[in-house]
């Protein structure tokens, strides 16, 4: 496997984003090993907040609900999918795969920094992988925010919006990472923020993990990953903790797809769900500190519950 790494000095002044990297080494698959980045803020002791970014952006997408969350006394953990941000990045389409990026996470969060007692926050492909842990390994987590995310199995029809989304990322010549996440957001990023998403990506090689996300989406039923994300539904249709949706009002992409948590989560009936006002696809670079307080109120009235 051929990997690429972005240099420090990319990552160097970005706006809002002060944090110290931290890293942790996972399995590449096939004998060797990929670094992968993570932001680790707030009281060592606090109660695990991971916040899980998806396509096509990085850790830097959380930058202002970081300090809303630890003034709350919360432990931030936000890592870097493999492919994105300071994380390594495999060189071909081909190495990456929905099982790997979950295999990835797993070792990184789990059996790396052995997280726990965990309020997983997951938007786009941040729940879709995230959701899959909670799948497998249900006692490491205590809450869910699902935002702006799902976790598809083939089985129902996507939204065209998502479908012209994923032939462009396999069709069109350019791939401009900062450009498509301010097309994703409601109001346009400024220039230097558009340029801090383009910070990981500093030629079209880096953008093989980008470019092939949207094509890892299970839309049939037979679909390599179908079947583990209906295993993943599987558990979540017992989970009885604490689940919550904060999707915003702006999102052609996920458009109801809050709907499906209510009804089949159990954690999820009979709570005051949350519609965040005035957001886009990327409603952290939106709304990050209204998300941010909606996500530590969340934790703060659901206490400790038993993992």
């Amino acid at each position: 496997m051929d990997v690429l790494r972005t240099a420090d000095e990319r990552f160097a002044d970005l706006p809002g984003y002060p944090f110290e990297p931290h890293y942790t080494e996972v399995s590449n698959g096939e004998g060797g090993g990929l670094r992968v980045h993570y932001l680790d803020e707030g009281p060592a002791d606090g109660e695990v907040v991971l916040l899980m970014h998806g396509e096509p952006s990085w850790s830097y997408l959380y930058r202002t609900m970081v300090p809303v969350l630890v003034e709350a006394g919360l432990r931030c953990v936000v890592p870097d999918l493999v492919g994105f941000g300071r994380s390594d990045k495999p060189a071909r389409q081909g190495d990456y795969s929905y099982a790997r990026h979950v295999a990835w996470m797993r070792e990184a969060l789990l059996d790396n920094l052995d997280l726990t007692g965990i309020t997983l926050v997951g938007q786009d492909w941040g729940g879709l992988i995230g959701l899959r842990l909670v799948g497998v390994h249900p006692d490491r987590f205590a809450r869910v925010v699902a935002a702006n995310t799902g976790l598809p199995t083939g089985d129902q029809r996507l939204t065209e919006a998502f479908l012209d989304w994923q032939k462009f990322s396999q069709e069109s010549p350019a791939f401009p990472i900062g450009r498509i996440v301010a097309g994703g957001c409601a109001v346009a990023p400024p220039d230097d923020v558009v340029a801090a998403y383009d910070a990981p990506f500093p030629d079209d090689a880096y953008t093989a993990g980008a470019r092939i996300f949207p094509s890892l989406v299970p839309t049939s039923p037979d679909d390599p990953a179908a079947a583990a994300n209906r295993a993943a539904w599987e558990t979540l249709a017992q989970w009885d903790k604490p689940f919550l949706t904060a999707f915003s009002d702006g999102d052609a992409i996920t458009r109801g797809g809050e709907r499906v948590f209510h009804r089949t989560v159990p954690g999820a009936r009979d709570r005051s769900h949350v519609t965040i006002e005035g957001g886009g696809h990327f409603l952290q670079e939106d709304k990050g500190p209204e998300l941010a307080a909606v996500v530590a109120e969340f934790v703060a009235a659901t206490g400790s519950p038993a993992l």
